[in-house]
């Protein structure tokens, strides 16, 4: 069962998406929260798989509240989705930064909103290719302090640097093990071996790592 936490300061939005979620089988809603502070509070106390975090928030916003979640070591499992009205902006470019495994606009719908979080707790990439090389290039641009630091891939071997630069450029596990002629079985241990080795919490870091290493490089408009 994968255990969802619901984080948005207007009620109705809230309790709608909490409905939602109890109706999959798979999923269970174990708890709202209506601000930031109160969603660290509920991740600390339930260890959720997912939490869906909604932007703009009373007192401690969403994007802290998701810096606050990501770096804390006894809660490396939990993922956030963060909720946005917008699909490019300043807060998304900001999640990232702060550890989000992606994002979900809020007039997604409510199919695909399901299929999100099961996407996100499973550990695969959440969002279209395209758009992720989109937010990712933008991300990398910006030469902002603060961003993590360049991964290091000395300990990595070149079939794994081969994987990373697939990751980087989108690609499922499915699709890595057909370029690469290999199993599927095989895909996902090199995508695992990467996450441990660069200290990544899921695919969107791993794809973020593939640009500021280089192996994937910004497209030029």
């Amino acid at each position: 069962m994968i255990r969802v936490v619901v984080a948005d300061d207007q009620t109705l939005v809230r309790g709608s998406i909490r409905v939602l979620v109890d109706t999959a089988p798979d999923l269970t809603a174990v708890g709202e929260a209506a601000t930031g502070a109160d969603a660290v509070d509920l991740a600390a106390r339930e260890r959720p798989d997912v939490v869906l975090m909604d932007v703009r928030m009373p007192g401690l916003d969403g994007i802290e509240a998701t810096r606050q979640i990501c770096t804390r070591p006894n809660l490396a499992a939990v993922r956030v989705i963060i909720l946005t009205t917008f699909d490019v902006d300043e807060y998304v470019f900001a999640a990232l930064r702060n550890g989000a495994s992606g994002f979900l606009l809020k007039d997604t719908r409510p199919a695909d909103l399901l299929t999100a979080i099961r996407v996100v707790a499973s550990g695969e990439s959440l969002l279209a290719p395209s758009v992720t090389r989109r937010l990712i290039e933008e991300f990398v641009r910006r030469p902002e302090p603060g961003r993590q630091p360049v991964a290091d891939l000395d300990n990595t071997t070149d079939r794994e640097r081969e994987v990373l630069t697939l990751v980087g450029l989108g690609l499922s596990n499915a699709e890595i093990a057909a370029h690469l002629h290999v199993s599927l079985s095989t895909a996902k241990a090199h995508v695992s071996r990467l996450l441990m080795k660069l200290a990544a919490r899921d695919r969107a870091q791993l794809v973020i790592a593939a640009y500021n290493t280089g192996l994937v490089r910004p497209t030029t408009d």
